[in-house]
């Protein structure tokens, strides 16, 4: 630690002395990371057929796999549902809508594939009632799905999306008895905006993580289990480890997280052609008092803080990992090595294929199953 706050230290001024078009580009780019962004186009719509109820797309790597989807789009629908692949070339895919499209329709050509499948609570047919969580940052809304069990699990989604991202993992975890509690964080569009607006990577936002365990003990709750998604896994992680309710916290389940925050942002940047050393010059900016506020960050973020393979022998608790080795956006890297690292605590089955934080979408049956089996195998499942 001492070595990292000296090369920091040595790089501010550094930093400023690369020149000013160089030290607007680092800003530029630690902003990107820290600032939600809206969800961006990713995919065309080519074509709609309303009366075979099939829609066109552009292939890529996700909308080429098999599953159920969803796609956000703009016109009449903002967003519908997608079923089988029933045909391909090699620029387009022909899925099946499960959404209805009706004749004069207006359906815009851009979209952004999705795989959160279920966009409201209401669809999953199932008990639940919405509820506010005060947290640090404010009054903080969440869906609370009851059950019998006194061991509850608090869904955290990930980044630059909404709790909508988790609701697709509702119905197994209901089935083992276990009441849901899913909720938003700081920044994320529902829950109430920090000074500045930007995400902390997962090093401010587990505060209202246990803001919501204290809640799920007033109410009943004995243990919890917290379920992190991408960027969510990380704020899971923080939790489990910051905590003032570490105690309550009976297990980790991580869906396609983020387990260390240098390996994933270094990969992101070159998938975007960026060159080194500049990922790390602006993981460097954020890491120092002035740089991280001029980059849009409430404080400075402390990436080894948020590097849990480096600090995994301060987890004492079970985790299950759910990570495709094909994630895309995520590299199951850091997953594998925390494994590793802590084979006596860490469980975390082969998934393959599946894109990120689609396992459920591609793999529905193994993926349920994995929780399901790992549930049960923990003492943590109220299901017969």
């Amino acid at each position: 630690m001492k070595s990292l706050r000296h090369a920091v230290a040595l790089l501010v001024p550094g930093l400023f002395a690369l020149g000013g078009a160089m030290t607007l580009l680092v800003l530029s780019i630690a902003r990107r990371v820290v600032l939600p962004a809206k969800r961006p186009a990713d995919v065309e719509i080519l074509a709609v057929d309303t009366g075979a109820q099939t829609i066109e797309l552009t292939r890529t790597p996700d909308t080429e796999l098999p599953g159920r989807y969803g796609l956000f789009t703009t016109g009449t629908h903002g967003y519908v549902k997608l079923g089988a692949v029933l045909g391909a070339d090699s620029g387009t895919v022909r899925r099946k809508l499960l959404t209805q499209i009706e004749p004069g329709a207006r359906v815009d050509r851009a979209a952004a594939f999705s795989g959160w499948y279920y966009s409201s609570p209401s669809e999953l047919h199932l008990r639940w009632e919405n509820v506010l969580i005060g947290s640090p940052a404010g009054p903080c809304p969440a869906w609370y799905f009851p059950a019998a069990s006194k061991t509850w699990v608090i869904q955290i989604h990930g980044r630059g999306v909404t709790r909508a991202e988790c609701l697709r993992a509702v119905p197994v975890l209901h089935a083992a008895g276990l009441p849901n509690l899913v909720i938003s964080y700081r920044n994320d569009g529902e829950a109430p905006r920090s000074r500045s607006g930007a995400y902390a990577l997962g090093a401010a936002e587990w505060r209202d993580v246990d803001a919501a365990i204290s809640y799920a003990v007033r109410r009943g709750a004995e243990r919890v289990v917290l379920m992190g998604w991408s960027m969510g896994g990380a704020v899971a992680l923080q939790t489990a480890l910051n905590s003032g309710n570490r105690s309550r916290v009976a297990g980790l389940i991580l869906e396609s997280p983020v387990v260390d925050w240098r390996g994933v942002l270094r990969f992101q940047a070159k998938k975007a052609g960026m060159r080194a050393p500049l990922p790390d010059l602006a993981m460097s900016a954020l890491s120092a008092p002035l740089t991280a506020r001029l980059s849009g960050a409430d404080e400075a973020i402390s990436f080894d803080r948020l590097d849990i393979v480096a600090r995994a022998e301060e987890l004492d608790l079970p985790i299950l990992i759910l990570h495709s080795d094909d994630d895309g956006f995520v590299p199951a890297d850091a997953s594998h090595a925390l494994q590793r690292a802590r084979p006596d605590i860490v469980t975390m089955p082969r998934f393959s294929v599946a894109r990120h934080t689609k396992l459920w979408n591609y793999d529905q049956m193994g993926w349920s199953a994995a929780i399901t089996d790992w549930l049960r195998d923990q003492g943590l499942s109220a299901s017969a």
